[in-house]
């Protein structure tokens, strides 16, 4: 141990260090000062943690607030693009009209959405937890030692 005390840090250190291990001190008071320490070591860095957390808690937020502005940012340019669309195809067909531009893009929006629908429906089929349960399901064997590869 470096006798020499150079900054507030290695004071600390050593009165610490001086406290814990004086040889003047009983085992059981050495043992209380240890303890004392390892305690105040623990709620220092369970402080630390909580403020990392709420730091971190206050981050996510303004981002998950940014996403969702930009998802109704999203919506309306999609609203508008579809207004757009129909009015386009209701002008540019000269015997069809704006409604039957509407009902055009309304089909095709439909469209889109039975593609999405049965696709996320697929996904969904997916999910599953089948290795988590086969290794579960072995536990009980394999206390008894009947293990089964």
């Amino acid at each position: 141990m470096s006798t020499s005390a150079t900054g507030s840090g290695d004071r600390v250190h050593q009165d610490a260090y001086s406290a814990a291990y004086d040889e003047d001190m009983s085992l059981g008071e050495r043992l209380g000062n240890i303890t004392a320490d390892m305690s105040t070591l623990i709620r220092q860095e369970i402080a630390l943690a909580k403020a990392e957390a709420t730091q971190s808690g206050k981050q996510a937020g303004k981002g998950i607030g940014m996403f969702a502005g930009a998802g109704v940012a999203a919506l309306l340019v999609l609203i508008f693009f579809s207004l757009a669309l129909a009015w386009w195809i209701g002008s540019a067909f000269e015997p069809l009209n704006l409604g039957w531009g509407a009902l055009a893009v309304t089909v095709l929006w439909a469209i889109i959405a039975a593609v999405l629908a049965i696709v996320g429906k697929k996904q969904f089929k997916d999910i599953g937890m089948e290795q988590t349960v086969d290794s579960a399901s072995r536990i009980p064997d394999a206390m008894k030692g009947n293990e089964t590869a």
